[in-house]
């Protein structure tokens, strides 16, 4: 008899927190403009090549991208929608949101933007997500890999 075991799929949470030497608003605009993410967005061995980023930040305003495994050229689009823009404080957007089906679980990612007051900013990156332990393990792993990324560009 062969059993299978099924992970259970649960709204579970990512929280990552970063000081980068570097003003607030330089960090603002790695997050919010094309040319910025196109340079850091991904784990590494993954690119977001700029010709597929679109980005309108504003609440309501969707983004676009397709990151790109530099071994084999696999793709994996990313899309959302921005609920919340408070710049150069805070962005709120939903990965799936755009998708047509109001329904369906999503991703829901807050980073905020702290000035430290002495040219450094503190980033506070929460996203809840619905999925297994396995994969909200594997999905901290890249994020963290892309925020390391994040500051070698900052750097």
């Amino acid at each position: 008899m062969t059993e299978t075991m099924t992970e259970e799929v649960a709204e579970r949470e990512i929280v990552i927190t970063r000081i980068f030497d570097t003003p607030r608003e330089r960090v603002w605009l790695a997050w919010t403009q094309p040319e910025e993410l196109t340079r850091w967005w991904g784990k590494r061995g993954w690119t977001a090549p700029l010709e597929t980023i679109t980005m309108d930040v504003r609440p309501g305003g969707v983004f676009r991208l397709t990151n790109v495994r530099d071994e084999d050229g696999a793709e994996m689009p990313q899309s959302g929608v921005y609920r919340e823009v408070v710049e150069p404080e805070r962005l709120v957007f939903a990965e799936g949101a755009d998708a047509g089906c109001p329904d369906a679980e999503q991703t829901v990612t807050v980073v905020t933007f702290t000035d430290l007051g002495d040219g450094r900013t503190e980033m506070v990156l929460h996203s809840r997500v619905h999925t297994t332990e396995a994969n909200s393990e594997q999905m901290a792993g890249g994020v963290a890999s892309a925020l390391e990324r994040l500051a070698d560009h900052l750097a």
